[in-house]
């Protein structure tokens, strides 16, 4: 199949990212959010005033010393996006630390499939590579793009290593068949969603909105929700700690277990920005009002 000049000019760009020591890819990845967050100053406002809500007690320093890491930290991402249509098994598995795939195999002796929660911290993309690399298999939803050039790259580039992807419209029958084959579903609800899909929640002790989705589909399938927490280390490293299922609570009452459930999840993303802040996505209007 005759490659797109968008999928050429990719590759290249790739083989050039590949070939340089990754200490060059991490300094490139900094420039980006540098001249993102203090000569651009792109969103710095939003990311500024959401940790002032989230870490009230901070230093304005503090505040800004932990934004600015955390836009870098997106640039790095970015080059890493970059490693992977060059990338060789090979040649990143010892950048890769991944424990408590156990947690995974004893949600799937269920036989009802298993929802893996994530976050907007770490790299995600990156992240299912070194997964892959130890068996597990995940299926992500993911946007499609007009440009079907954009769409055919976007889409070789992620499945490469095994990731299963999931377009986000009607995406539901497809998550349900994957989970009727025991198959991994990964949820990322960190990012605000109002009514009607929405429901509101406490992140940081403030009022926002999450995604429903997850704690729905749980409810309806009987699958477990098992949280995965991936981040890089000191050493550049990326490491995916795979925690025990959060077990779901059956309140008696539909729209409380969806509200109820959904917090549980919301707060365990909570507990991993807390230990991780410099790697979250401030970016994103997180605290928008909740309108009913």
């Amino acid at each position: 199949m005759k490659k797109s000049w968008l999928s050429r000019i990719s590759l290249s760009f790739s083989y050039l990212i590949v070939h340089m020591p990754q200490a060059v890819q991490f300094a490139i990845g900094d420039i980006i959010g540098i001249l993102w967050f203090d000569v651009i100053r792109v969103r710095r406002n939003i990311v500024l005033s959401n940790l002032r809500l989230a870490f009230p007690d901070w230093t304005e320093a503090e505040r800004v010393r932990v934004g600015r890491a955390s836009v870098c930290h997106l640039g790095r991402s970015f080059i890493e996006f970059w490693r992977l249509p060059m990338a060789t098994a090979e040649q990143y598995s010892s950048q890769f630390i991944v424990s408590g795939v156990e947690n995974i195999k004893i949600a799937q002796a269920r036989g009802k499939g298993v929802f893996v929660l994530a976050s907007h911290i770490g790299n995600g993309d990156w992240a299912s590579m070194g997964l892959a690399l130890n068996g597990v298999f995940l299926n992500t939803i993911t946007k499609e793009f007009k440009w079907q050039a954009l769409n055919n790259f976007w889409f070789e580039t992620r499945q490469k290593f095994g990731m299963g992807l999931i377009p986000d419209r009607r995406s539901s029958l497809m998550i349900l068949k994957i989970l009727k084959k025991n198959g991994l579903v990964c949820f990322v609800i960190d990012q605000f969603l109002g009514p009607p899909i929405g429901v509101r929640t406490q992140f940081f002790g403030v009022e926002t909105g999450a995604p429903m989705g997850l704690a729905l589909l749980a409810e309806r399938s009987g699958a477990a929700v098992v949280p995965a927490l991936t981040y890089r280390d000191k050493e550049g490293r990326t490491v995916v700690e795979i925690e025990p299922e959060i077990p779901f609570v059956d309140t008696g009452d539909k729209d409380q277990n969806i509200k109820v459930n959904t917090q549980r999840y919301t707060d365990k993303i909570e507990e991993w920005v807390r230990r991780h802040p410099a790697q979250w996505m401030w970016v994103h209007r997180r605290w928008k009002e909740f309108r009913e």
